[in-house]
């Protein structure tokens, strides 16, 4: 079953476009496979990585359709990753960011940095929200200190609070309110 593409912008950085996730992105999620210490990153056992499916692969591009603020982010052309805000309250002008960049060679290049700034700028312009949050595996600095570069600060450690490889990891809570945002 397809689900709708939801309405969302076409949001252009320096060098990264954030646009809506296609159906046609399954061959581009493929491409980038599995990389076990990117999987660290984002909490899992690196030993546990399995090669990319078609039907993974399918099922990651379903899910950021989904998601009502989910974009890719596409670097000349090429899809390297995504990031959403999720968990949004209307009520009190929040979200979470989540953003992952999934092919090895486009890290440590500010991607990401940039890809959170143009983000920032949407949430905090287009959508009128107040603050967002993240959550970040305490051991990944280079994620950190791209939050850092885009002004997030550090909230507070929930700690060993992700069980990795057998071994207990803390999460860095990290926030950044409208009025500290510098584009």
């Amino acid at each position: 079953m397809t689900i709708p593409l939801p309405e969302r912008p076409t949001l252009q950085g320096a060098r990264v476009i954030l646009r809506a996730p296609h159906p046609s992105d399954v061959a581009g999620r493929l491409a980038l496979g599995n990389t076990p210490d990117i999987h660290r990153m984002f909490g899992a056992d690196p030993a546990q990585t399995r090669p990319l499916t078609p039907e993974a692969a399918e099922a990651w591009v379903q899910a950021q359709i989904a998601e009502a603020n989910a974009w890719v982010i596409e670097v000349d052309g090429t899809l390297i990753g995504a990031l959403r805000l999720h968990t949004l309250n209307h009520a009190d002008r929040n979200a979470r960011l989540a953003i992952g960049i999934l092919d090895a060679d486009s890290l440590g290049q500010g991607l990401g940095t940039e890809a959170m700034r143009v983000i920032a700028a949407h949430a905090f312009g287009d959508m009128g929200l107040h603050r967002l949050s993240l959550r970040v595996l305490a051991f990944n600095e280079r994620a950190i200190a791209a939050y850092r570069k885009v002004g997030f600060v550090d909230e507070g450690r929930e700690r060993q609070s992700a069980c990795i490889a057998g071994e207990w990891h803390d999460d860095l809570i990290m926030g950044l309110l409208a009025s500290e945002f510098q584009p």
